[in-house]
């Protein structure tokens, strides 16, 4: 399962990402995401369901790793299960993800384009600015969840997952902690951990495979 689950995650970050690609970034700008929610509906609601809906198999191999490393040290597997999963649970309660994703903001760009005047349509943008402001702000449900990463791969290294997956690990983890507590400043420079994040997951999934195969 944990496997399988870290499969669907990284399919569930490549679709949204392809998706950039076609269609321009939700802006965080009230009136101006209104309009791009209503010309870009099909496209907006495929990014908000991936990046919310990914925290389900993120929660599933955080759950495998810390089982998979309990003999190794099971401390820090604990620990690091822990975040992993509160940060998940987090982020599903949340329900939304930056860039100003927010199943709210669907709501509200529908009261936007069928307001019957200015003085309206303000008051739903000034509605929208608030919630934007909200969801992309720094979450604590990112950064446990980049040091749930840290923490598991920092025994990886004497377990089956092997050296290479723990380095990658640290690595995402600490670039992780950083880049989700500064999201709000440093722009495109969120994307090294962006990629760095699918990288750990897929290299994961793919030993847990071979765990799987192991014990059968």
């Amino acid at each position: 399962m944990g496997a399988f689950s870290a499969l669907v995650y990284v399919v569930l970050v490549l679709v949204p990402v392809v998706l950039v690609f076609a269609a321009p970034v939700p802006p965080t700008d009230g009136a101006a995401l209104m309009t791009y929610i209503a010309a870009h509906r099909g496209v907006y609601l495929t990014e908000l369901v991936c990046f919310v809906g990914l925290s389900v198999p993120a929660l599933v191999v955080f759950a495998a790793v810390a089982a998979a490393l309990k003999e190794v040290n099971k401390s820090v597997a604990l620990i690091g299960g822990l975040f992993g999963v509160v940060s998940e649970t987090i982020a599903l309660a949340l329900g939304s993800s930056p860039q100003s994703l927010n199943g709210g903001l669907v709501v509200l760009s529908s009261s936007y384009t069928s307001a019957a005047s200015d003085a309206q349509r303000a008051g739903v943008a000034s509605a929208a600015d608030a919630l934007i402001a909200a969801t992309n702000a720094v979450s604590w449900a990112g950064i446990l969840t980049a040091a749930a990463i840290l923490a598991l791969s920092s025994t990886m290294a004497r377990s089956d997952f092997g050296r290479g997956v723990a380095l990658v690990g640290v690595v995402a983890g600490t670039v992780g902690i950083v880049a989700e507590a500064l999201r709000p400043v440093i722009g495109s420079a969120y994307l090294v951990y962006g990629l760095l994040l699918p990288a750990w997951f897929a290299l994961v999934g793919w030993k847990l495979l071979g765990l799987r195969r192991n014990v059968a």
